[in-house]
């Protein structure tokens, strides 16, 4: 009888600590609920993050071995005819683009900086 009864209350604690663990289950899950976003009256905080990003580029220098991120560019552009600003033919596997006025040397696949020639473009 001792046994009946250790078993039954060591099923009913590991049966109760399941139930209360578990979320409560509505008829649907809660993976398709929209989310809840608070937003502000007015646009101030977000210019705040975006003046705060903008000067953040702006002082970004590239050097030579870094790797080059778009996102970091100010101004970024792939520079289509290099000629047109008295740069030479980027060599195979790699691409001349622009970042503010610097024209920016990288490897296509790696993204490693090859070379950087500062103020090139006006």
């Amino acid at each position: 009888m001792k046994k009946f009864a250790l078993i039954a209350g060591a099923l009913a604690s590991v049966l109760s600590t399941s139930a209360m663990a578990a979320p409560a289950y509505n008829g649907h899950d809660n993976r398709s609920a929209p989310q809840r976003v608070e937003q502000r009256g007015d646009d101030r905080g977000r210019d705040d993050v975006r003046q705060t990003r903008t000067q953040q580029n702006a002082n970004h220098k590239w050097n030579k071995g870094d790797r080059f991120d778009s996102r970091q560019a100010r101004n970024y552009r792939v520079i289509a005819q290099p000629k047109a600003y008295g740069i030479k033919q980027a060599p195979k596997g790699h691409r001349w683009v622009q970042s503010g006025n610097d024209a920016i040397l990288i490897g296509i696949t790696s993204g490693v900086v090859a070379a950087v020639l500062a103020n090139v473009i006006r």
